[in-house]
């Protein structure tokens, strides 16, 4: 029932722009590490390319994704149709993180949104194999609204607080792995990216 495609084409682009959500998953090297699926939402998401995605990252209660794809770079994002025919649709891929302090910020950046508040970095992911799949067992549901409550957490907290935040609880993952994002606030003696 799976069928493997070429890249992602303009069939399948289409199908991710109407999804309100999408999944995230990502796995250390290590046997007894912990593999991480995140959902993700709020527009977040574009196809940069029939073989490039990227996501906005905003600022979670961790940082699990950008600490696996910079020990290994494995990332799949999976999506599945609510409403409409069923379908699933799965893109593997090498990831990495880019930070704002990077080159490639401001070039990323403008694929997104400017509201959102508490962005901490952009994933890009370079896809390998593209497969669909029937998707018959995914309930149909009908999107609500989206919440608005990690851009009114974030704005409460306010730049300097976000920045403890995330030194506090987004420079390593659960298994240990440093992330990208630790670069920020270096050893004693060491600057900042």
């Amino acid at each position: 029932m799976a069928d493997v495609h070429d890249s992602i084409t303009p069939a399948l682009a289409a199908f991710i722009g109407r999804q309100s959500l999408f999944f995230v998953a990502s796995a250390p090297l290590s046997a007894d590490g912990h593999v991480n699926v995140s959902p993700k939402g709020l527009d977040t998401l574009r196809v940069l390319s029939p073989r490039r995605v990227a996501y906005l990252d905003l600022t979670g209660s961790g940082n699990e994704t950008s600490a696996h794809l910079a020990e290994n770079g494995r990332v799949t994002l999976m999506f599945c149709a609510f409403d409409g025919p069923p379908r699933i649709l799965r893109l593997f891929g090498a990831g990495r993180t880019v930070l704002p302090a990077d080159a490639e910020w401001d070039e990323l950046r403008r694929h997104f949104p400017e509201h959102h508040v508490g962005v901490r970095q952009v994933i890009v992911a370079d896809i390998h194999r593209v497969q669909t799949s029937c998707g018959y067992a995914v309930p149909r549901m009908d999107l609500v609204e989206e919440r608005d409550t990690l851009d009114r957490w974030a704005r409460n907290r306010g730049d300097d607080r976000l920045d403890e935040y995330r030194r506090e609880h987004n420079v390593v993952s659960i298994d240990g792995l440093p992330t990208p994002i630790a670069a920020c606030w270096p050893e004693p003696g060491r600057e900042p990216i």
